[in-house]
């Protein structure tokens, strides 16, 4: 047993760290300083605008605007609101919830402005909405937006006037397609003073918060947050993912300009999205601490920046656990690429080339391997029909157990008994390598989670001391077993798959520690990981609905 000691405490450690990196920050109480960010004061707002589901144009939502713009003026804001009517699309999604034929709705967004010093300088905007899907109360969608917001201009408002203004835009008929937010952004008078906008949002009821989308030509405005924010939440990763994923928010019009713009939102609890059971008492009330805490640490920078952020090259961008961000050049990937490939080279030239073809076949097999019987494995829990949605996310969980032990099974069978020399990690690393060169040359902003890795893993070769072996795998591996989590909790329902990458780093990093087992005790393992894989896969095929299911949702959805 002393011989999986390294590995051990490289685990050990890499859990802590995921364990920290993922849980939300605990909720500020109330008696907090007034100039700070309290999820329990905001809880007073959100308990009292998430009592009933509240749709564009209802009797609720009616009460809920007017409790906002109550609460709007009392913290001395200068309040408007604009109007609009729901376009046909949106009124056929509405009429298609409630079972009637009504004509088209009236929106209604919430306009407040905290008045600068300089009312002719740009303006920074918090923008979140105040409808609902039917049937959901939306505490976190987007309730938990609202009382963010509410919180946020309470507390700027305690330290005293700043020099631009302040705009608190809530939006109305944005589960109807966005319809507040291209009103505003296309026509209002307000919009040509903007210099910033910031959206909140959320897709669940708890989690870690996360900055997952900015405006285009991000340096200068990620350079702002990274040097603002003291509990970051960060991915250009996960910027990427979503780019090129077919979704929106209420920043999908703002990002057609040249405002710089940050949208935040969490996504744990995913079961939760769009749920009559998206209740005050189920909003993780952590999630909505590390919310406001970020944007209020934003909100103060952009308010006393002497210029907004402009246009600059795009930057890679990752928070390090939560505990600080990292940024840097996209061409600083090309540096790391090229001092991976020096380093590897040079465990090469010093110990020749034996075992170099059995590492990378290791590794590519992995890859393959992996990703497939991940993909029979989320076949098997889907069943010949088709799956409801909100159910899928209600699985979430019960997938990344099933992901957790197939790449378990995957890892002893194609790496159980070997102990590799360093040319056979090197030779594992090679599929990586090509794998970091094309995601560099195509995706440079989203391919770091590959060049980190790969270059640590090198010191870590080259280093030959056993701490330091340890320091890296446990880092690579707290770091891919975050992004694990996040990856399973965003596409995990559909493209459990995804992990297959970040698995095959993460056993990249351990290959120095590993001393292999027995052929009869690898066999043992893997056949019992694999056997509670699937039994993870059919509990979901066969449990019941989700009590959480979407009021409105059916098993065609």
């Amino acid at each position: 047993m002393k011989k999986f000691g390294p590995v051990l405490v490289a685990l050990v450690i890499a859990v802590l760290l995921t364990l920290f990196a993922t849980t939300p920050p605990k909720a500020i109480p109330a008696h907090a300083p007034a100039p700070s960010f309290s999820a329990v004061r905001a809880m007073a707002d959100v308990r009292t605008m998430a009592q009933n589901p509240h749709t564009t144009g209802s009797a609720e939502n009616a009460v809920v605007r007017d409790h906002i713009m109550r609460r709007m003026q009392a913290l001395g804001m200068e309040v408007s609101t604009s109007t609009g009517l729901i376009d046909a699309k949106g009124t056929k999604r509405l009429n298609h919830w409630s079972g009637r034929n009504d004509p088209p709705a009236s929106l209604v967004n919430l306009i407040g402005i905290l008045p600068g010093k300089n009312r002719n300088a740009p303006s920074v905007v918090l923008m979140s909405h105040h409808d609902t899907v039917w049937g959901s109360p939306g505490a976190a969608d987007d309730t938990a937006g609202v009382a963010a917001s509410l919180e946020v201009v309470r507390a700027i408002r305690a330290q005293g006037q700043q020099e631009r203004d302040l705009v608190m835009l809530v939006t109305d008929g944005e589960e109807l397609g966005l319809q507040g937010a291209r009103q505003f952004w296309a026509d209002h008078p307000l919009r040509k003073g903007v210099g910033a906008v910031i959206n909140m949002e959320a897709r669940g009821g708890g989690g870690r918060t996360t900055l997952f989308q900015t405006s285009h030509q991000n340096g200068a405005a990620m350079q702002v947050y990274a040097d603002a924010v003291r509990r970051p939440g960060a991915s250009s990763l996960a910027a990427f993912i979503y780019a090129v994923l077919p979704n929106d928010s209420d920043l999908t019009p703002v990002i057609k300009h040249d405002y710089a713009a940050y949208n935040f939102a969490f996504i744990g609890r995913s079961g939760l999205y769009h749920s009559p059971m998206a209740t005050p008492d189920n909003l993780d009330q952590g999630s909505l601490q590390d919310m406001g805490g970020q944007v209020l640490d934003l909100t103060q920078a952009l308010l006393k920046a002497d210029r907004l952020p402009q246009r600059a090259p795009d930057i890679v961008f990752f928070d390090a656990f939560g505990i600080f961000t990292v940024i840097y050049p996209i061409w600083v990937g090309w540096v790391m690429m090229i001092m991976a490939a020096g380093g590897l080279a040079m465990v090469v030239r010093q110990d020749g080339t034996g075992g170099l073809a059995a590492g990378a076949g290791r590794m590519l097999a992995l890859i393959l391997g992996s990703a497939a019987m991940l993909f029979a494995l989320n076949l098997l829990s889907l069943g010949l029909e088709p799956a409801n949605y909100y159910d899928r996310l209600a699985a979430i969980p019960r997938l990344e157990v099933m992901a957790a032990l197939g790449a378990l099974a995957a890892f002893f069978v194609l790496f159980g008994t070997w102990r590799p020399s360093r040319v056979g990690v090197v030779g594992a690393a090679l599929p990586l390598f090509i794998m970091g060169l094309v995601a560099q040359a195509l995706a440079p902003t989203a391919a770091y989670f590959v060049v980190l890795p790969l270059l640590l893993t090198t010191f870590a070769l080259l280093a030959r001391h056993i701490a330091v072996q340890i320091g890296v795998a446990a880092l690579v591996g707290g770091f891919t077993l975050s992004l694990g989590h996040q990856l399973m909790q965003g596409v995990g329902p559909t493209l459990p798959f995804a992990v297959a990458l970040p698995l095959a780093l993460a056993i990249l990093s351990t290959l120095p520690l590993w001393p292999g087992v027995a052929a009869r005790t690898a066999r043992a393992i893997a056949a019992a990981a694999l056997l509670g894989a699937a039994s993870a896969s059919l509990w979901v095929l066969l449990d019941a609905p989700a009590a959480s299911r979407a009021a409105y949702s059916d098993s065609k959805k």
